[in-house]
C-alpha cells in the first residue's frame, strides 16, 4: 500500500465515477482502476462496486475511508508542521546549554537574534543540563545547538569556541579570605572545597588548575549546578572556584580573583557534524560566529 492508493482510493470515493476522478487526479483512468484493484488485494475485500454507470464505497469501503482521510489528513499536518518548523524564515531552534549561561548568556543572545532579524518568525525551546547531557542530545539528535564546555573523544561533534568564563574563588563573608580583593590558589587550597562532580565540563578545568600548583584540594562536597555550588558557599559549607556568575552578587558570599590565572575556561557552541540543520538553524550558526561573543 502506497501515498497514492489511498489518495486514488478518497478521490474515487468522492466522485464515484472513474473518468471523473482520474481527470482530476490527472492520470489515466486504467491507471487508476489498476491502482484501485491493487489495493482491494491487499486489503483483502472489496471497496467499491458497480452502480449503473458509477461505482459507490461497499460496507468495508466505507470503514477503510474513514481511516484513509485520517491517515492522509495526519501526514497532511506533519508536513505543515515540518514546514513550518525548518522554513527559511520561521521554524523552532532547539537549544541547550550548561548552567553556568542559563541567567544571562543564552536569554540575552535569543533574544537579541530575534530582536536583530525581525524579519523572521523564530521561536526557542531552552535545555538546561551539564556538558555530557548537553552532547549526548546532540548526539540523539534531540538538539539543533548546544553551549558548553569541551567534550574530549567526541569526533562527531564539532566544538566551536564562543567566549571565556572567568573564574573567581567564592568564599561565604567573613570568611578569613574575605577581606582580600585577590588570592593565590594555595591560599584557597588550604580550606574545604566544594567542586563540581566529575560529569561537569568544569571539573577538568579547575582540576588543573591545581594540578599546575602540584596541590591536592581537600574536596568536601562535589555538586552539578552553579547556582547550588554558590548556595553551599554561602551556607559555609566550604568554598569554590567557579566562573563569576550573576547569582553570586545577590548572595551573602565575597568573590575573588585568582591571582596569576593561566587556566581559561572556554565556553563551546557545539553541534553535530552530521545532523541536517534546517535554514534557521544555519542562520543563528553563523548570528553567532559573526557576533564575536563574549560570555
Amino acid at each position: 500500500m502506497n501515498l497514492n492508493q489511498l489518495h486514488y482510493f478518497v478521490k474515487l470515493a468522492e466522485n464515484e465515477h472513474y473518468t471523473k476522478a482520474a481527470e482530476e487526479l490527472g492520470i489515466a483512468q486504467p491507471s487508476l482502476s489498476h491502482a484501485i484493484s491493487s489495493l482491494e488485494d491487499e486489503v483483502g475485500t472489496r471497496l467499491f462496486e458497480k452502480r449503473g454507470r458509477n461505482v459507490v464505497l461497499t460496507k468495508y469501503g466505507s470503514i477503510f475511508r474513514e481511516y484513509a482521510e485520517q491517515s492522509l489528513k495526519a501526514l497532511d499536518t506533519g508536513v505543515r508542521k515540518v514546514r513550518s518548523l525548518t522554513g527559511q524564515t520561521e521554524g523552532l531552534i532547539e537549544l541547550a546549554y550548561i548552567y553556568t549561561l542559563g541567567s544571562d548568556f543564552i536569554p540575552r543572545l535569543a533574544s537579541d537574534f530575534i530582536r536583530t532579524h525581525e524579519e523572521l518568525s523564530v521561536r526557542f525551546r531552552f535545555t538546561v543540563g551539564n556538558t555530557s547531557e548537553v552532547v549526548q542530545g546532540l548526539k540523539d539528535e534531540r538538539f539543533d545547538i548546544g553551549f558548553c564546555s569541551m567534550a574530549e573523544k567526541e569526533a562527531g561533534i564539532q566544538f566551536t569556541p564562543v567566549g571565556t568564563e572567568k573564574l573567581v574563588v567564592v568564599v561565604p563573608k567573613g570568611h578569613p579570605l574575605s577581606s582580600l580583593d585577590t588570592v593565590d590558589l594555595e591560599q584557597a587550597a588550604v580550606y574545604p572545597q566544594i567542586f563540581y562532580t566529575p560529569s561537569s565540563g568544569l571539573r577538568p578545568v579547575v582540576e588543573r588548575l591545581f594540578e599546575q600548583l602540584k596541590i591536592q584540594p581537600d574536596i568536601a562536597y562535589e555538586i552539578e549546578e552553579d547556582g547550588s555550588m554558590a548556595g553551599l558557599v554561602a551556607a559555609d559549607f566550604g568554598i569554590a572556584v567557579m566562573p563569576d556568575i550573576p547569582v553570586l552578587k545577590t548572595l551573602n558570599v565575597n568573590v575573588l580573583k585568582i591571582r596569576n590565572q593561566h587556566e581559561k575556561r572556554y565556553v563551546y557552541m557545539a553541534k553535530n557534524k552530521v545532523q541536517y540543520q534546517p535554514p534557521l538553524v544555519r542562520r543563528f550558526e553563523e548570528y553567532v560566529k559573526q557576533r564575536g561573543l563574549c560570555v
